[in-house]
This record gives structure tokens, C-alpha cells and sequence, in this order.
């Protein structure tokens, strides 16, 4: 029972949060942030948001120091928008899913490739 309803507060989490995020937090700092999971945990006191960030390295640490340091402005924005008894404690960290993707897809795009060359070879062997 607690799943499913922590599921459904973190989903509308998700949706508050990439609104806030983009336009309630003027700090020049926050780079182009996507909010791409929040996981709350079954007692509803702790969500952790998953984000992605566009940029290098420096930016994306940047970037989720300056969210972290906002972190009582989101619960504050958070607590008006949903209704609950109390607002989780939030903690952001880096969705490493996009590159792992990414990865992936590159390496299975190097053995199609590889593969292709090696039936082009077996087609016409050279002399």
C-alpha cells in the first residue's frame, strides 16, 4: 500500500520539481537541469531526485551544489504545492542512466559495424 502511494507522490514530485527547478531558482549557477526520477521512500520522509545535467563535468557539480544549497527553498515551494503532513527531506543526485544508455549504444554500434566489415571481407576475400 505504501509503494503505490509513494510512487504517486513521486511522480508529482517530479512534475513540481522541474517546475521549480526551471522557474522558480534564479541562480545563474543552476545549469539546464532534467529532472528524470524521484525516488521517495515508503514513510514519505526522504525523496531522492535524479537529475541530469547539460554540460561538462565542473558544470554538473556546480550545478548540484547550488541545487543542494536550495534544497529549503524546493521542500518550502514543495510543501505549498502537494499536500502532505510533512515535506520529505530531499537529496539530489546525478542520473547516471543517460550516459550508461549512451555507452551501450555505442558499443553496439561498434560490433554491428565490426560485424558488417567482416561479412563485407568474407564477400570478397583479397587476393
Amino acid at each position: 500500500m505504501g509503494t503505490i502511494r509513494s510512487n504517486r507522490i513521486g511522480e508529482q514530485m517530479k512534475k513540481e520539481l522541474s517546475d521549480i527547478i526551471g522557474r522558480k531558482i534564479k541562480d545563474p549557477r543552476v545549469g539546464f537541469v532534467t529532472v528524470t526520477a524521484v525516488d521517495v521512500t515508503g514513510d514519505l520522509q526522504q525523496a531522492t531526485v535524479y537529475v541530469s545535467v547539460f554540460g561538462d563535468a565542473d558544470q554538473k557539480e556546480q550545478t548540484l551544489r547550488s541545487l543542494a544549497k536550495a534544497t529549503g527553498f524546493i521542500r518550502t515551494e514543495i510543501g505549498k504545492r502537494i499536500r502532505m503532513r510533512k515535506t520529505p527531506d530531499i537529496f539530489f543526485k546525478f542520473d547516471e542512466s543517460l550516459n550508461y544508455g549512451s555507452k551501450i549504444e555505442s558499443l553496439l554500434s561498434d560490433i554491428k559495424r565490426e560485424d558488417e566489415e567482416d561479412e563485407e571481407n568474407e564477400e570478397h576475400p583479397k587476393p
